[in-house]
């Protein structure tokens, strides 16, 4: 059973990070990062869906790791470049850079064309908008292929109740609009969500299979997108990464066969590669008692990390006590600063507040709120006029400030009063 008790971090003391860099704090372990790229390595292409974790230690050390990324917004195409990313592939190598999305806004467009970034288009008006700036060349689709999976309904982007891709129905009047613009499509990219199981993932390389020969020989790359399962809980399953390339594997083996030529096999996960590496690190800062429940309020909130507001995402924590002392277990509420009744830790989806197994947590302990590397960061805000924590990045047992606490006065510095 995994200790409620933690007294490091990647090597590093948790009372050491504190005392450093402050609370809250997120910290990264680079070697757990490093592990997860390792064991997709099966896969041609190993893209990072840097929306999971895009600050530029992150993705510098994923791309050092051999990866390629994905950017879905004009910020994210220049994190990839500022990261060391090339915004072109060499001559038949795969595109360092792939802008994905549904939509062109402006910037993005502007920015694809300067630097001739690779795209994956998740919708028809992409296709016309992109041939409109360039001429020629190869795109990729996105695809819904009528079905979805994942841990909560909002991260669920398969089926007709998604925004994402293009309708499985529609590929070939997309295709044919494609052609008709110049362009020709070269790959094929399916994600049905986060968090799906295998078996629900091993059905879309099914669905990419039969839509692949829909568009025809064109096609040179096939990506099974991301989703893959992390365990959050204990019990909860691990990716069986030999079984799933195995999925794919013979998909796309049958396709090459079909099309009498090399199929590029793609992976693209966010998640799956920083989720695991990343924890929160706060103060607890007030005990009390609500009734019959004990309250831990930390100075973290869902300004910190939304994951639990938004989908009811359970984390595992753990404490670390500010002394030697022995301390019993209990069930606690973990809980925020925000004046908001929502800035509970621990809930299930829908706002059902529960509680966490903990040793005793007293003021001035650390509570670590553990599996936080995605999605956490990327989602903060400053609600309640609250700054942005610290990001520390741990290399070879050593600390890096990798993102420096928002000051104060820096979250209304580009605020303006009318005369």
């Amino acid at each position: 059973m995994r200790s409620l008790l933690r007294h490091e971090i990647a090597g590093v003391s948790v009372a050491d990070l504190a005392r450093e860099f402050g609370t809250p704090t997120y910290v990264y372990d680079a070697e757990r990062i490093a592990g997860q790229v390792a064991a997709l390595s099966e896969f041609d292409v190993i893209r990072y869906a840097q929306k999971a974790n895009s600050n530029l230690a992150v993705v510098d050390w994923v791309r050092r790791q051999g990866a390629l990324v994905d950017a879905v917004s004009a910020g994210e195409i220049l994190r990839a470049l500022a990261a060391g990313y090339a915004p072109r592939a060499a001559e038949g190598e795969a595109p360092p850079i792939v802008y994905t999305a549904d939509v062109f806004d402006r910037d993005a467009l502007d920015l694809v064309v300067q630097h001739g970034i690779a795209v994956n288009c998740g919708s028809p008006d992409m296709i016309v908008q992109y041939a409109e700036r360039v001429s020629g060349g190869d795109v990729t689709l996105r695809v819904n292929p009528g079905f979805g999976h994942g841990h909560s309904r909002k991260t669920n982007t398969g089926g007709e109740h998604s925004k994402h891709g293009i309708w499985f129905e529609e590929l070939a009047d997309a295709a044919r609009l494609a052609e008709q613009h110049g362009l020709v499509v070269g790959g094929l990219h399916l994600h049905i969500g986060s968090g799906a199981d295998l078996e629900h993932l091993a059905l879309v390389a099914g669905a990419a299979e039969k839509l692949a020969r829909e568009v025809g020989p064109s096609i040179h790359t096939i990506s099974a997108g991301g989703g893959l399962p992390v365990p959050y809980r204990e019990g909860d399953p691990s990716l069986d990464a030999a079984a799933y390339f195995a999925h794919w594997d013979a998909a796309r083996k049958r396709l090459e066969a079909e099309f009498g030529h090399p199929v590029r096999l793609e992976i693209e996960p966010g998640r799956f590669l920083v989720a695991e590496a990343g924890v929160l690190l706060c103060e607890v800062r007030a005990v009390k008692k609500v009734g019959a429940r004990t309250f831990a309020l930390v100075d973290a909130g869902f300004n910190t990390l939304a994951r639990p507001v938004m989908y009811g995402a359970y984390h595992p924590m753990s404490l670390a006590p500010g002394d030697d002392e022995p301390r019993p277990e209990s069930e606690i509420v973990v809980g925020g600063p925000l004046c908001e009744s929502g800035d509970i830790f621990t809930q299930e989806e829908g706002g059902v507040v529960r509680t966490q197994r903990l040793p005793e947590p007293r003021v001035g302990d650390h509570l670590l709120i553990e599996c936080a590397g995605a999605y956490g960061f990327v989602m903060a805000s400053n609600y309640n006029a609250k700054p942005l924590p610290a990001e520390v990045f741990v290399v070879d047992g050593k600390a890096h400030l990798a993102r420096a606490r928002q000051s104060l006065e820096a979250i209304f510095a580009d605020e303006k009063i009318p005369v």
